[in-house]
């Protein structure tokens, strides 16, 4: 009986033997295992057990050696992983690394902006291709062949067409007003959308121009449209964009889809129309173009130009955030500078 409760006794130091560290884990095996450790003394005291009780007195004891073997193994997987840890600066005790969330792009911060604000008043939203025919980049906007208005679009040809067939010609869009055009042949009046989207012209790069960048355009056509719609459309746009103070101007301008054409000016939102340097102290800054739908346009995408009319505009995403953002060089956009576009986290 005394080998048994010398046995339960080792058991229940074993079980409550704490190993933290190195110097806790070698005592552990000279207590226990070690050449006069605990289990020893227990395999000298087998001696004297009779012997039918041997085999059962040893399976016991070496149940014992086994767990303190176990334990010690154990802790020493522990502590080297610890010790591994600890020497790449790992401390498994600290609380994790939050994630830092990014932030949206501040060209899409605008476009969102823009886009609500039409929504709001009944224009829906539609894309298309980027990749486009000539027929809806150019010939049914009222561009025909080789008519000098297509100069004012530098244009990366894809395919380039013998002539014959507008459709077969393919480039990469120079405006969404194709989309406008695809809208047009899809859908019967009363139409109101606008087409956000990236658009290419073979620019040389700059701080004030790049190939490629981004435009919304808005198309309205029912019965009766008239210059003055269009006019109250971008007056409530700029006030809506820019506050209820902002006030536009329209100049006589010329583009080939739309007659009567007008470029649109909208006060300064720095110095409020008194004339600063960045307004070049005009008081007005430019932000889009606009005009009536030409009577063609309608006519080349299926709309009876005798019984609708409509007006359409387009603006350069870019410049409306350059205006909101002050931002001066347009390369900063496209450059993903974690450092620039850390700058507009607090504008969503």
């Amino acid at each position: 009986m005394e080998l048994k409760e010398k046995i339960e006794e080792l058991n229940g130091a074993i079980d409550s033997a704490s190993i933290t560290n190195k110097g806790e884990q070698e005592a552990f095996r000279i207590q226990f295992l070690g050449s006069k450790g605990a289990i020893k003394n227990l395999y000298e005291l087998l001696k004297s057990v009779p012997n039918e009780s041997k085999k059962e007195f040893g399976q016991l004891i070496n149940e014992v050696r086994a767990k303190a073997e176990t334990k010690l193994t154990t802790a020493e997987d522990v502590l080297a992983t610890s010790t591994q840890n600890q020497s790449h600066g790992l401390d498994l005790t600290r609380p994790g690394e939050t994630t830092e969330l990014g932030a949206r792009h501040p060209l899409s911060i605008v476009r969102n902006e823009i886009l609500e604000i039409f929504k709001r008043i009944g224009f829906t939203v539609s894309e298309g291709p980027e990749i486009e025919d000539d027929w809806h980049n150019f010939s049914a906007l009222n561009f025909p062949p080789n008519h000098p208005a297509r100069d004012m679009q530098d244009t990366f040809f894809i395919t380039k067409g013998d002539g014959t067939d507008p459709k077969k010609e393919m480039a990469l869009r120079t405006h969404t007003s194709s989309v406008q055009v695809r809208v047009m042949e899809n859908s019967k009046p009363p139409i109101r959308t606008v087409s956000p989207g990236r658009v290419y012209r073979n620019e040389a790069i700059s701080a004030r121009a790049h190939c490629f960048f981004h435009q919304v355009e808005g198309l309205y056509i029912d019965k009766d449209v008239s210059f003055a719609d269009l006019k109250q459309t971008l007056l409530y746009f700029a006030k809506e964009l820019f506050g209820e103070k902002a006030n536009i101007r329209m100049r006589p301008s010329y583009f080939p889809f739309t007659e009567p054409s007008a470029e649109v000016d909208v006060s300064c939102t720095l110095c409020h129309g008194k004339g600063c340097n960045v307004c070049k102290y005009t008081g007005w800054l430019e932000i889009l173009g606009c005009g009536m739908v030409d009577p063609n346009v309608l006519d080349a995408s299926g709309i009876d130009s005798t019984v609708y009319t409509g007006f359409a505009f387009g603006m350069g995403i870019e410049r409306i955030a350059q205006l909101k953002y002050r931002v001066t060089d347009l390369r900063l956009y496209s450059e993903n500078d974690i450092r620039f576009l850390q700058q507009f986290k607090a504008a969503h």
